[in-house]
């Protein structure tokens, strides 16, 4: 039985919006040594807006470009840990000869791990989410017949570069993430796209 797509966003939410709490009580628990300089772990709640493209391919010889954006969430709960919730919505008008489009949306949820060097304004991340795909305004097979759209299991999975603007912003230079799905093709079932982008993160406690 698939878990909605609303199910798996508002689960991703809630326990990121609690590790958010934990993690700002932890901090204003830590005493205080005089240095005026904000470190990215005293803001616990982290959110990033994005737009790119995403190379996927509808089966296994043919592949295209969807653009689109993505918002994550990010609740810091224990040292350079993170919990993220990550919606991201793709289009393509056309996807192969046959002038068929596509639109999806993923949600997905899962750790992250950051790492900043002591001293740097550039922070780097690892995450391995999993989700849930919903496609729609397309074609897919299906034992019956074709549908207009369908579900799937959602990972993904990758990393990117963060460049501290100050306290409470930053520039989201670089994300990439594999993306795999299991939409029905008539062939493997499978998809394994590649997502780039980059946008602007904001913090907050």
């Amino acid at each position: 039985m698939r878990t909605p797509l609303r199910s798996v966003l508002l689960l991703g939410v809630i326990v990121i919006v609690l590790c958010a709490a934990t993690g700002a009580q932890s901090v204003a628990a830590r005493p205080t040594q005089g240095n005026t300089t904000s470190a990215p772990s005293e803001y616990p709640l982290q959110v990033a807006i994005t737009g790119g493209g995403t190379l996927a391919n509808a089966i296994t010889s043919s592949s295209f470009w969807m653009t689109g954006g993505s918002v994550d969430l990010a609740g810091r709960f224990y040292g350079n840990w993170s919990v993220v919730a990550d919606v991201a919505g793709m289009h393509k008008a056309q996807s192969n000869s046959n002038s068929v489009g596509l639109d999806m949306v993923t949600a997905t949820f899962g750790p992250r791990y950051s790492w900043q060097p002591k001293g740097s304004k550039y922070a780097l991340f690892g995450q391995a989410l999993a989700g849930e795909a919903f496609s729609f305004h397309t074609v897919i097979p299906t034992p019956h017949g074709a549908a207009d759209g369908d579900t799937s299991l959602a990972l993904l999975m990758g990393g990117g570069l963060d460049v501290n603007l100050n306290r409470r912003l930053a520039l989201r230079a670089v994300e990439a993430n594999w993306l795999h799905t299991q939409l029905p093709n008539s062939t493997t079932n499978t998809q394994n796209s590649l997502r780039l982008s980059a946008g602007v993160a904001f913090r907050f406690r």
